[in-house]
């Protein structure tokens, strides 16, 4: 008899479906996203703040603003900027909502959330209520996404896309691959994993990295492709993996091959001849490992160790 599956694992696949939502979402809520020429700073906290840096440098690289990413108990709030976004699930979390309230009258506010009943929507100007992308799980998979999917598709109406990156319909596409395809095996058999990213993708790779720490209680690390190298490749060897989201960069392949370590990479999806994956695609294969290796550990990815699913300060 099958084992059941966890909660985390039935909601990581239904993203594809909250991907598309998020897509046509994006016009009901363009009022509210960042329009073109403004200077926007975006902030959340732990996976929210992730999407933000995702976020960031994506709208940056669109030609469409300067965009700034905070956490938001870091959050500069002496700069000057024409719209401040929040990230934020539950709509509870302390930090977003002290600094909202710090901004309130002086920055246009939007924030993102999947409830409707919390208090982020009264403290911030605009909101958009992904509700459809609510979770039940402590650790966070489709909300992340579908706010960044949101995010992205605002960026296809209001100028465009940089180049290389698809569109959200064709990332939920890829999306349906990731939610099935086997995992690679030695991610699977790997003693650790250190993710890499370049411009947007960096913040998803910092977020596969707190993912496996989350669900599984894994040894994993995050870095700039490229500043990978500078140190943090001496990690690297027999038994662990480089597991990098997006472009490879010249050279890197041959240097974590001289560690003896294992290379994954969109030439590994490509290979299959369907094409590599979009890089918010291969993020939902990390969330898959995560929980595979939770249960291959005897841990519940429904119920991690030390968190709650939001964090509300006295």
């Amino acid at each position: 008899m099958a084992a059941e599956q966890s909660r985390t694992a039935a909601e990581i696949a239904t993203q594809p479906a909250c991907w598309r939502k998020a897509a046509e979402a994006a016009e009901d809520a363009s009022g509210a996203l960042p329009h073109p020429g403004e200077r926007v700073a975006v902030t959340g906290c732990g996976t929210s703040w992730f999407v933000a840096r995702s976020y960031a440098a994506l709208r940056e690289a669109a030609g469409q603003g300067e965009t700034d990413a905070f956490a938001a108990s870091e959050f500069p709030v002496g700069r000057s900027y024409d719209r401040v976004v929040a990230v934020t699930r539950s709509g509870t979390t302390s930090e977003v909502l002290h600094l909202l309230g710090e901004v309130a009258g002086r920055v246009p506010t939007t924030a993102l959330t999947a409830d409707p009943d919390t208090p982020v929507v009264g403290a911030a100007d605009r909101t958009a209520v992904l509700e459809w992308a609510d979770e039940e799980s402590v650790v966070q998979t489709r909300f992340a996404t579908s706010a960044l999917a949101l995010l992205r598709a605002g960026l296809e109406r209001h100028g465009g896309l940089p180049a290389g990156v698809k569109t959200v319909a064709r990332a939920a596409v890829d999306a349906e691959r990731a939610v099935v395809q086997p995992l690679p095996e030695a991610a699977l058999a790997a003693e650790q994993w250190t993710f890499l990213g370049r411009g947007w993708t960096y913040g998803l790779a910092l977020e596969a990295a707190l993912k496996m720490r989350e669900a599984a209680g894994a040894w994993t690390e995050a870095y700039p492709a490229m500043e990978y190298r500078h140190g943090p490749i001496a990690v690297t060897g027999p038994g662990r993996v480089a597991w990098l989201l997006g472009s490879l960069p010249k050279g890197l392949a041959g240097d974590v091959e001289r560690t003896g370590g294992t290379l994954l990479a969109e030439s590994d999806c490509a290979a299959t001849g369907e094409g590599a994956l979009d890089p918010m695609a291969d993020l939902v294969r990390v969330q898959r490992l995560a929980v595979a290796l939770a249960e291959s550990r005897g841990a519940d990815p429904d119920r991690p160790r030390n968190l709650t699913r939001s964090v509300i300060l006295g």
